[in-house]
């Protein structure tokens, strides 16, 4: 089966100290190879420190971006997505079961700046993007990434998209929309509450957790694909990553446990 192309593969641009998940080699056929959305790159490097015995190599990206690349041949057993709609997406494709599909998390939107910009982002709350100093805002592309398309919704609830529209700039994902923030080419982001917990992220910034009422919930949802290898490691990794010790984990990272 066809590898992805390195530049596919490769960690997307946050602080190299700050990436605790770093990908396997892909020639290990032996290891399960899991597509997971930009989000869950912190708290599935803890999950995998907590659980040495699991042989899991990770390709972190869009949820839609990874779709398109299941889509095309690209060799993996197991989707993590920002945007469980997506996974039924595999399955009406023919790439999946139904039967096969979970929920693991709920996510959530946050407004995130950093602590040198002269805006009290956490008393502010929303109305902090329109002020004079935040001049540029960084969401993911909405194209492709749920957490982008949560960003538009939450504007347009709170009656800010047409003031903001000009600030607007797009990173492929949402860690390039935190890491425009970082190196200088946004001044604030709407991205997901679970990378603002990152090592080397949390003490350089303020954050305000975006209202759920001001976007439609994250419903974060996986599938194993019908392409896997070993459907028995597969299912077992899916196990691990539901269990109430994973649960704590994704707590730590901000996220909540899903809906029924």
């Amino acid at each position: 089966m066809p590898r992805l192309p390195m530049r596919r593969r490769a960690l997307l641009a946050l602080p190299v100290a700050a990436i605790a998940c770093a990908l396997r080699p892909a020639e290990a056929r032996d290891r399960l190879a899991v597509a997971a959305a930009a989000d869950l790159r912190f708290v599935l490097a803890d999950l995998l420190a907590a659980h040495p015995n699991l042989r899991v190599d990770v390709s972190f990206g869009a949820s839609g971006s990874l779709v398109a690349q299941i889509t095309q041949g690209a060799p993996f057993d197991v989707f993590l997505s920002a945007d469980e709609s997506l996974t039924r997406d595999l399955v009406a494709r023919g790439l999946a079961d139904d039967r096969a599909r979970f929920r693991y998390a709920r996510g959530h939107l946050a407004l995130w700046a950093s602590r040198a910009l002269a805006v009290d982002v956490p008393a502010l709350g929303m109305r902090a993007l329109l002020h004079p100093a935040i001049r540029r805002v960084a969401i993911a592309n909405p194209r492709h990434a749920p957490y982008g398309r949560a960003a538009l919704s939450a504007l347009s609830a709170a009656h800010l998209d047409a003031a903001l529209a000009p600030k607007l700039i797009f990173g492929e994902n949402v860690a390039q929309a935190m890491q425009m923030v970082q190196s200088g080419a946004a001044d604030a982001a709407l991205v997901s509450l679970s990378l603002t917990f990152a090592p080397g992220v949390a003490s350089t910034g303020q954050r305000f957790v975006v209202p759920g009422a001001l976007h439609p919930p994250i419903e974060q949802g996986g599938i194993i694909l019908r392409r896997a290898r070993d459907p028995v490691a597969a299912a077992a990794f899916v196990d691990v990553l539901r269990s109430p010790a994973a649960r704590a984990i994704f707590a730590r990272h901000g996220f909540d446990p899903p809906a029924p």
